[in-house]
């Protein structure tokens, strides 16, 4: 009888399917377990490769299921979604899981460690917290638009629609006057709030070493810093700063055949945050370029001359990541504060 080599574990909340594979491919098991049987389970099979989608509680099950013994591969799951083969069902999912994580080429995600998922909880929590204040405000202008009260967008004009609120000229009906405190003290509140996460980011990101070597590329601060070394896995991972840059998505999409290459828009496949903070920043630097002008002969210079704003920040993006590779990769300092050189 073959020897179990790889377990496919299909995860839920409280019943998992774990499908057994031989280093041959043949089905060894097939089981349903709850969630109280899983572990015993697994500590009666020899040390094998345990497969799992990249979804909720992976990160925690991978560490649990590791220390027995058993070598942890997370699968993302658009790569396992191929080899289901006909009906979607739990079983299809587990052997599907175990297929995926047999192909030598197969490309899984890093366990992360408690420590990590803490950091990422304090970025993610503060993301949260803008969204909510950016709704809460829009709330706010629309219906303050509505009684003939305009104000343009952003935080930093609600000072504006405070003073119309808290006037006494008489050109607010009570109501409306005691709903919109009610909605600026939210704002007041979420921003107190975000204030607090955003001094807990800056902090860990002067104590962490590659963060502070990070927040000196022009464009990548220490918000920025602290996305990159908490979400992006080791980048031993990528061979060259080209893939960590395809990684978090500033690489065109391709629609190549026949020897003819088509390029098209970015593929936004990755990590979203890294690739969404790295464009905010370099749409400041090249904001700040267009109006101070950049260095003669640089590389952004020659882009701004010939390029749309947009398209020379998402291609500044995609050099900023490859800086971030380089930085992290050789453990060096930034020496190019300019960022000039082609």
């Amino acid at each position: 009888m073959n020897e179990v080599s790889i377990i496919g574990l299909d995860l839920a909340k409280n019943v998992f399917q774990a499908h057994g594979a031989g280093a041959d491919g043949s089905v060894i098991f097939r089981r349903k377990l709850s969630r109280m049987q899983l572990l015993k389970f697994l500590t009666q099979q020899p040390s094998c490769v345990v497969a799992m989608e990249a979804c909720a509680s992976a990160h925690h099950w991978g560490r649990v299921i590791g220390d027995l013994g058993h070598e942890v591969r997370l699968i993302p799951p658009a790569y396992v979604k191929p080899f289901v083969k006909r009906q979607k069902n739990d079983m299809a999912d587990a052997e599907a899981i175990a297929e995926a994580a047999s192909r030598p080429t197969m490309r899984f995600v890093a366990v992360k460690s408690e420590e990590q998922q803490g950091a990422a909880m304090v970025y993610r929590t503060r993301d949260l917290l803008v969204r909510q204040r950016t709704q809460t405000i829009n709330a706010l202008r629309a219906h303050l638009a509505e009684q003939g009260i305009v104000a343009p967008t952003g935080p930093a004009h609600v000072g504006r629609l405070a003073a119309v609120i808290d006037g006494d000229d008489g050109a607010l009906p009570a109501a409306v006057r005691d709903l919109a405190r009610l909605l600026l003290d939210q704002i007041a509140g979420l921003g107190e709030k975000v204030a607090d996460l955003d001094a807990e980011l800056r902090r860990r990101a002067s104590v962490d070493d590659t963060a502070r070597r990070l927040a000196t590329i022009p464009g990548v601060g220490p918000i920025t810093a602290a996305a990159i070394t908490t979400f992006a896995p080791p980048m031993e991972t990528f061979s060259k700063g080209r893939d960590f840059a395809a990684w978090v998505g500033l690489t065109p999409r391709q629609h190549s055949s026949g020897g003819k290459e088509r390029l098209g828009r970015t593929s936004k496949m990755g990590q979203r945050d890294i690739r969404r903070l790295l464009i905010i920043g370099a749409v400041a630097v090249v904001r700040w370029a267009a109006r101070k002008g950049a260095a003669e002969g640089s590389w952004l210079a020659r882009m701004l001359e010939r390029k749309p704003k947009m398209l020379v920040a998402v291609a500044l993006a995609n050099r900023m990541a490859r800086t971030v590779w380089a930085l992290m990769r050789k453990g060096e300092d930034y020496r190019d504060p300019a960022m000039a050189t082609a």
